[in-house]
């Protein structure tokens, strides 16, 4: 999924490094992504598969997504071989969510 149309100009990661962090998402989801739901509007709920150093790379490409879309907010919850990440967002991005839980289930099928 190459199209980055969806990111929005609140977005302060440089234009030339956006699709080397949707690849890393990408890589994440078609590896790891075992469920994904939306139990309300402004949230997304990832379950990914656990393993070594799974848990730190989610946090590490979570944060890195914090400083640059302030609007997300990540939660990282460990879970017997899972790891949980949901992700919220405020009322003006419900759109970026609903991308990322499109782009999240379209790499995660392509397993």
């Amino acid at each position: 999924m190459s199209d980055l149309a969806w990111v929005p100009r609140s977005c302060t990661l440089p234009t030339r490094e956006r699709p080397l962090r949707a690849a890393e998402w990408d890589a994440l989801f078609s590896e790891r992504l075992r469920s994904l739901s939306r139990p309300r509007p402004l949230h997304l709920r990832l379950d990914l598969a656990g393993g070594p150093g799974v848990q730190e790379r989610v946090r590490d490409l979570a944060e890195r997504e914090s400083g640059c879309c302030s609007f997300f907010t990540f939660t990282t919850a460990p879970g017997p071989g899972l790891v949980g990440l949901n992700v919220s967002v405020d009322q003006a991005h419900e759109a970026v969510l609903e991308a990322l839980a499109v782009r999240a289930a379209a790499a995660g099928e392509q397993r």
